[in-house]
């Protein structure tokens, strides 16, 4: 199957890039990449791929995308971390024109398989009431009550791919993310999650000499994060399993925001104020995985640690870092 053509829509963002670049590395070598975000603000670019930019939410750029590919996975999405997600609920929910218009395209070209990447945000918010959460299983997302907005979209979205399948016979995967970092991500400007707003907010309290932080929330609220390279392989497992409902893709390793704040100081060797505003968007109180059934299906489940895992991703936030705010002091002056 490597020789087919294989689209990754959602190819310019943080997952989807990387995505293309291990899809390359295996030795695939027709791979359509496709995103809304014009070519220049791409995560990530590979000229050997076909690159094509695209309003996925429309039709007909869903067919377009689709045109004679066998393998489709769709990571495209109007998303960010805690503080997009809670103030765009609508721009969220519309994310569901994405997958529906895929789906149908990947009916009509005839697609082999097709992966959605769904969240951790579609379980029950009643089972993360507690910073002590007891992690979530895969039947923990019914009875219904995901994330408002953007956990709706990704719940129904995997209800589409399941009768997708059971009507038109297309070969679905789904697998749940729950929080994936890494490096080349968004780091600042709204979008970013915990860990990339963390690793940006030490650096900028190094750079500027100040000797605090702002946290969201109380920083007690826990969660568990997946280091991308983890996130690969287990798209990659899900993909070309024979599994069919939707899977579990996340570290069960529980931290609270505090202790993630502690390994970024530690990582960066200081020690900072914290400054907790409580009006802040901060999500459930608590979140992790219960990777009991990928582990029983695949005989795996993602196991970098968050400290390893974020002591890479701080260096290149560091280097982004540096990159921008020096040229912005170097044009100031």
């Amino acid at each position: 199957m490597k020789n087919d053509l294989v689209l990754v829509a959602g190819a310019g963002g943080f997952i989807g890039g990387h995505l293309v670049g291990d899809l390359l590395a295996k030795g695939y070598t027709r791979i359509r990449a496709v995103d809304i975000k014009p070519v220049e603000e791409w995560y990530q670019v590979f000229p050997e791929t076909e690159i094509q930019v695209a309003n996925l939410q429309e039709k007909p750029a869903c067919e377009a995308a689709c045109d004679d590919v066998s393998l489709v996975y769709n990571l495209a999405a109007d998303m960010g971390g805690m503080g997009f997600i809670e103030n765009n609920k609508a721009k969220c929910m519309l994310s569901v024109l994405i997958n529906t218009h895929l789906l149908q395209a990947s009916v009509d070209a005839g697609v082999e398989r097709f992966f959605y990447a769904s969240s951790a945000c579609v379980y029950n918010a009643d089972k993360q009431k507690s910073a002590d959460v007891v992690a979530l299983k895969e039947e923990d997302a019914y009875p219904a009550l995901p994330e408002d907005g953007y956990g709706w979209e990704k719940l129904f979205s995997e209800r589409m791919c399941r009768h997708f399948r059971e009507d038109f016979g297309l070969t679905t995967r789904v697998a749940r993310f729950h929080n994936v970092y890494g490096p080349h991500g968004t780091w600042e400007g709204g979008r970013e999650k915990a860990p990339a707003a963390i690793c940006r907010k030490v650096i900028a309290a190094l750079d500027a000499g100040t000797d605090e932080i702002e946290i969201w929330g109380d920083g007690l609220q826990t969660r568990s994060f997946m280091y991308i390279s983890d996130c690969l392989y287990g798209i990659d497992r899900i993909m070309h399993s024979e599994i069919e409902e939707p899977l579990n893709l996340g570290s069960s390793e529980l931290v609270s925001i505090n202790q993630l704040v502690d390994i970024v100081e530690e990582i960066m060797g200081v020690k900072l104020a914290r400054n907790y505003n409580l009006s802040a968007p901060k999500g459930v109180n608590g979140r992790n995985s219960d990777n009991a059934l990928i582990h029983s299906l695949l005989g795996w489940e993602p196991g970098t640690s968050l400290r390893d895992g974020m002591a890479t991703t701080c260096a290149w936030i560091r280097e982004q870092y540096a990159a921008k705010y020096e040229a912005v002091a170097t044009a100031a002056t």
